[in-house]
């Protein structure tokens, strides 16, 4: 099973409406259609939907090793509201360590700007079996 295929039983991030779209070594790129079902009641993309979208790109970035690691900590602080069209989540892993990674996740909207920053520091777990490759 691929990382790809692996997070597609992500069925919160996939419900969201959140897709991955590229996994590298500690790198991952994602994208989120904001819709009306994301909008708070001030007409914006709620935040959580974005935290949600920031959150797969992380877990895909830090997975990329093949080891099985979750979140223990993240923060994200909002730059730009956005309504409607794609925002893109890039996540890089800044510390490759062994049990303790930690990556940036920069979301931005269709034309460039910044959306927002979130980082997380994450737990390797164990070697995850299933997923062959990237």
């Amino acid at each position: 099973m691929t990382l790809l295929e692996f997070f597609k039983k992500d069925r919160f991030a996939a419900i969201a409406g959140a897709e991955l779209l590229e996994i590298s070594e500690g790198h991952a790129r994602a994208r989120m259609l904001v819709t009306a079902e994301h909008l708070n009641g001030g007409g914006i993309c709620q935040g959580g939907a974005i935290f949600t979208l920031a959150d797969l790109a992380f877990a895909a970035a830090v997975n990329s090793h093949g080891v099985l690691t979750f979140s223990t900590s993240s923060n994200i602080t909002y730059f730009k509201s956005v309504a409607s069209g794609y925002v893109y989540a890039e996540a890089t892993e800044i510390v490759n360590h062994p049990r303790m990674p930690y990556a940036e996740v920069r979301v931005t909207d269709e034309a460039g700007n910044l959306v927002a920053i979130f980082t997380s520091s994450g737990y390797r777990k164990q070697k995850n079996t299933a997923i062959s490759e990237l």
